[in-house]
């Protein structure tokens, strides 16, 4: 049981259209230290709880007028006194009334004429659990909040070993985990004939004579130039299970599972027109007065001779060829 510091000073309504047991209960809860309110009918029962609901009522049943059931009725259909705990109280001994009193929801019953004992221990019974309730619902209530705020914590250190603080795409950590893992998940299909279900392409990027820009711009402007590329290239790819990553300095990364060369060759294509229409300046550029990238594509279709190096090797030859054949260009 709780103990009784907790339960002193609980506001206890009691609801009889006879003062004599007013006057009596009142006496009674007041001298264990209760606070005590009183109803003579239902209609006062009902605005007195809706003005300042009560920890407990006390509740009659024979009354004129509204009886002790639809009062209780109406404190149930009410979302601010529907959790109030209410004891009945009658001189009806009989079982279908006390049915009647749970039905409509009384959590106790109390028959007439009452012993004091019985009423006080009663009273403190229903009190002690509904401050137990409480008590879980707040321990509850915390639980969750702590939950969430763990969870929240993971999220955020996941985020931390995946993503590029520079950038926010994906980082290298992060590229070479998803390789291995589409590469083992398409590995693991069965062959399809027809088009390139099972298919794995990959785009590196660099971003042309970036050293001269950093060089000439300064760190700060670089910093900035890699954030605007790497947001150009995140509205291009928006392929279904696509990865965008940085890479590695002014490198970039996209994974396109389940695409073909071809596709992946136009997704290249449009990232590099992206970044050029970025217009940003880059005086000390040979192929162009603005901020340009080169790109390497290549595509493979995952089986036991083959590993995802091989594809990031291929990748970064054609990268090659692609500088190599004057920049700002594709190649596969």
């Amino acid at each position: 049981m709780i103990a009784e510091l907790e339960l002193m000073g609980r506001n206890i309504l009691i609801v009889d259209d006879l003062p004599d047991n007013l006057r009596l209960l009142s006496k009674m809860l007041t001298q264990q230290g209760y606070k005590v309110r009183k109803a003579l009918n239902g209609e006062m029962a009902i605005a007195s709880c809706t003005a300042q609901p009560p920890d407990l009522i006390l509740l009659d049943i024979n009354m004129p007028g509204m009886n002790g059931y639809q009062v209780c009725d109406a404190l149930k259909s009410s979302p601010m006194t529907a959790q109030i705990p209410i004891i009945f109280l009658s001189a009806l001994d009989e079982a279908n009334h006390k049915l009647q009193a749970f039905k409509s929801g009384g959590l106790d019953y109390i028959t007439k004429p009452f012993q004091v004992e019985e009423v006080l221990a009663r009273v403190e019974h229903q009190l002690s659990l509904c401050y137990q309730q409480n008590k879980l619902k707040e321990e509850l209530e915390q639980l969750k909040e702590e939950v969430n705020q763990r969870q929240q914590t993971q999220q955020n250190l996941e985020r931390l070993v995946t993503v590029d603080e520079l950038t926010q795409l994906s980082n290298r950590r992060h590229f070479n985990d998803y390789l291995k893992q589409e590469w083992k998940r398409l590995f693991s299909l069965p062959s399809y004939t027809g088009g390139y279900p099972q298919a794995l392409s990959l785009i590196l990027a660099d971003v042309d004579y970036f050293k001269l820009y950093n060089d000439t711009y300064g760190h700060l402007k670089g910093d900035q130039c890699l954030q605007k590329v790497a947001q150009a290239m995140k509205q291009v790819v928006t392929y279904s299970g696509s990865l965008v990553a940085r890479y590695g300095g002014e490198e970039f990364a996209v994974i396109l599972p389940n695409a073909s060369s071809d596709y992946a060759l136009q997704v290249a294509e449009l990232i590099r027109m992206q970044v050029k229409a970025l217009k940003i300046p880059h005086s000390q550029s040979i192929v162009s007065s603005y901020v340009t990238v080169s790109l390497g594509v290549a595509c493979r279709f995952p089986d036991s001779d083959l590993s995802p190096e091989d594809l990031i090797s291929s990748a970064d030859k054609a990268l090659y060829h692609a500088k190599q054949q004057g920049r700002n260009s594709v190649f596969r």
